[in-house]
C-alpha cells in the first residue's frame, strides 16, 4: 500500500503461520482510523513537493493554487436540482476538464465538490461509510440534516489544518426534500437555493432571475443547466461539461451531461430565432 510505504509501515513483519499479528503494526494515524491524519515521516524540504513548477530552462515557477468551479442546487416543489460543472484549475493551470463533482453518497443523497479536490472526495467517502454504518445499525436511511452534521462534524476537528471544502448535502428523507451547505471550517447551514464556487455570482444571477418554488421538473433542470452555463461562459475557471440531477422522491437520477460548448450554440441558436 502506497500510505504504508511512505510511512515505512511493514505490516507483515509480525507474520507467523501465514496470519498476520495486529500487535506487531506500528499505531501510525489513520491507517487505523479515517477520521485521524498524520505527518509523514519525511524531512520539512522533501514534504515541499508541487510548490515550484521547473519550466525547460531550470527556472522555478511558484504555482498559484487557487481553486476554481461552479456548484449549485436548488429546492422546489418537485425535489432538489443539483447542477456542476467539470473543470479542475489550480490558478490558470487546467488540470482536467471532465472532473465528476457530484459525489453519489447513496440511492437517496448526493455531495457536490467545490475547494480542493482531494479533499472533498475523500471526506464525502467518508460520509458515504458512515451513512451505510447507520443504515446497517438502526435498519433505515439516514436523513439528510444527520448526514450534513456528521460531515460538519468530521472536518471541524481539522479547522485550521488547511482544509479547503465548500459543499452541497442534499437528499431526500421521511421530512421530504433537504439541503445543506458545508464548509471545510464546519459551518454548516440549510437552506433553498445555494452556488458555491468561483462561478457562483453568475450562477446566482440566472438563479434569481428564474427560481420559483412552483416550477416544473423541466423548467428546474433547465434552470439549472442555463446557470452553470452561464458560469462557464464568463468564469475562466469554469467550464467543461454541465451534469444535471434530480432528486425525488425515489432517488436520484441523472439528468443530462452536456458540453457547455455545445449549450453555447444551442442557447446562442434559441437567441437568435427569438429576436428575429
Amino acid at each position: 500500500m502506497a500510505l504504508e510505504a511512505l510511512h515505512r509501515v511493514n505490516r507483515y513483519t509480525g507474520r507467523r503461520e501465514g496470519l498476520e499479528e495486529e500487535s506487531n503494526i506500528p499505531d501510525i494515524g489513520n491507517l487505523k482510523n479515517q477520521h485521524q491524519l498524520c505527518v509523514p515521516a519525511l524531512p520539512k524540504a522533501q514534504c515541499q513537493v508541487g510548490e515550484f513548477l521547473i519550466d525547460e530552462s531550470g527556472r522555478k515557477i511558484k504555482l498559484n493554487y487557487a481553486h476554481g468551479t461552479t456548484t449549485l442546487g436548488f429546492k422546489f416543489n418537485g425535489g432538489v436540482v443539483m447542477a456542476v460543472d467539470s473543470r479542475a484549475t489550480s490558478g490558470q493551470y487546467i488540470g482536467s476538464g471532465n472532473v465528476k463533482k457530484i459525489i453519489e453518497i447513496n440511492p437517496y443523497l448526493l455531495g457536490t465538490m467545490a475547494g480542493g479536490a482531494a479533499d472533498c472526495t475523500y471526506w464525502e467517502r467518508v460520509l458515504a461509510k458512515q451513512c451505510r454504518i447507520y443504515e446497517l445499525r438502526n435498519r433505515e436511511r439516514i436523513s439528510v440534516a444527520a448526514a450534513s452534521k456528521l460531515l460538519a462534524n468530521m472536518v471541524y476537528q481539522y479547522k485550521g489544518y488547511g482544509l479547503s471544502m465548500g459543499v452541497m448535502i442534499a437528499g431526500w428523507d421521511k421530512k421530504g426534500p433537504g439541503l445543506y451547505y458545508v464548509d471545510n471550517d464546519g459551518n454548516r447551514m440549510p437552506g433553498n437555493v445555494f452556488s458555491v464556487g468561483s462561478g457562483s455570482i453568475y450562477a446566482y444571477g440566472v438563479l434569481d432571475s428564474g427560481y420559483r418554488w412552483d416550477m416544473t421538473d423541466a423548467e428546474a433542470q433547465e434552470l439549472g443547466r442555463r446557470a452553470i452555463y452561464h458560469a462557464t461562459h464568463r468564469d475562466a475557471y469554469s467550464g467543461g461539461v454541465v451534469r444535471v440531477y434530480h432528486i425525488k422522491e425515489d432517488g436520484w437520477t441523472k439528468v443530462t451531461e452536456q458540453d457547455s460548448m455545445d449549450l453555447h450554440y444551442k442557447y446562442a441558436e434559441e437567441k437568435g430565432t427569438r429576436s428575429q
